[in-house]
């Protein structure tokens, strides 16, 4: 089975000079926790809720004219829809990442979750490992 069996084709992304205020707004209102940052159709980074909190929030600037670019992350960890879904679940597991972008001839074209593993019942035993390896955390 390959991502692109089971990835979601919703493509949802934000513009580089996107507030991070609204940034906020559609991460709340999808109940997501990131979302791809892209010119046209090609990624060019990922804003994460955490990166809000520690790039901006914490370093005391102001989220309504603060803009992804400034924060984002640059390194995106991509899938194509061509991989296969056991190798897929490896990288979210291996790199603590919950979504991921899906990429085709540099265009972005959806989106892998944990949770679109978790419903192929094949799968629940890798997705739910690879959840209870991003769930950990640190413990103080």
């Amino acid at each position: 089975m390959k991502v692109q069996d089971i990835m979601s084709n919703k493509v949802m992304w934000v513009a580089p000079d996107t507030s991070l205020v609204e940034v906020s707004k559609i991460l709340a209102a999808s109940d997501i926790g990131s979302v791809p940052v892209c010119q046209q159709d090609k990624v060019i980074g990922i804003i994460t809720d955490r990166d809000i909190i520690v790039r901006c929030v914490a370093q005391g600037k102001n989220p309504q004219n603060t803009m992804v670019q400034e924060v984002m992350t640059k390194d995106v960890i991509i899938v194509s829809p061509e991989e296969d879904i056991h190798k897929a679940a490896d990288l979210m597991a291996k790199k603590q990442i919950r979504r991921l972008p899906v990429v085709s001839s540099g265009r972005l074209v959806g989106f892998l979750a944990i949770g679109d593993m978790a419903v192929e019942t094949i799968h629940i035993d890798e997705a739910g490992q690879a959840l209870s390896n991003i769930s950990q955390g640190v413990h103080h």
